[in-house]
């Protein structure tokens, strides 16, 4: 059986704009040593799956610096601090970076990012009946383009690759289980 492992120091090491990094200093329960790991502690983060009342998804393609490619995504982003509740992180993502506003918004999943090494949640949101409201209002380091795509041909996408952010993935995968439960 695995056991957890005991915590026997922790220091923050770096703090950035997104993101911090703390060193943690652990004990095996298998062998008693110590071992360090680093650790980026990093705000929860949301995505929408926003459908439009005619079936198609809000996307957005963004430059991803980390891979310096363009990407084509779904809306989303990281709840402020001052946000109580992930869902009114939604409502603002999607209206600042697509201009859309939802009749109704639904938690459909939460999943780890990468629990090797990330501290936070991505928490996926389903946005019924989409509207365009307003032009995006991008923050300073965001130039984002919309295209909504007929909910149809993501899969599509999936397999071929244009859609590549395993984020994105996860959270088509939770529309498909939150579609099929109903």
């Amino acid at each position: 059986m695995v056991e957890d492992w005991e915590k026997l120091d922790s220091e923050e090491i770096a703090n950035y704009r997104i993101f911090k990094m703390r060193r943690d200093v652990r004990q095996s329960p298998r062998t008693g040593a110590e071992h360090s790991f680093f650790v980026l502690e990093s705000p929860d983060w949301v995505n929408v799956v926003a459908l439009t009342p005619e079936g198609k998804v809000v996307m957005i393609y963004q430059f991803r610096h980390g891979t310096a490619e363009i990407t084509l995504e779904i809306p989303g982003g990281m709840v402020d601090p001052r946000e109580n509740d992930p869902a009114e992180a939604i409502q603002r993502e999607l209206l600042e970076e697509t201009g859309y506003v939802a009749e109704e918004i639904i938690h459909i999943g939460t999943v780890a990012p990468n629990p090797a090494f990330l501290s936070n949640r991505c928490h996926t949101y389903l946005a019924l009946n989409a509207r365009w409201q307003q032009e995006p209002q991008f923050d300073g380091a965001e130039d984002i383009a919309v295209e909504l795509i007929p909910i149809e041909e993501i899969a599509g996408l999936i397999g071929n690759g244009r859609i590549s952010h395993a984020l994105v993935v996860a959270a088509f995968y939770h529309y498909e289980n939150y579609i099929k439960s109903r």
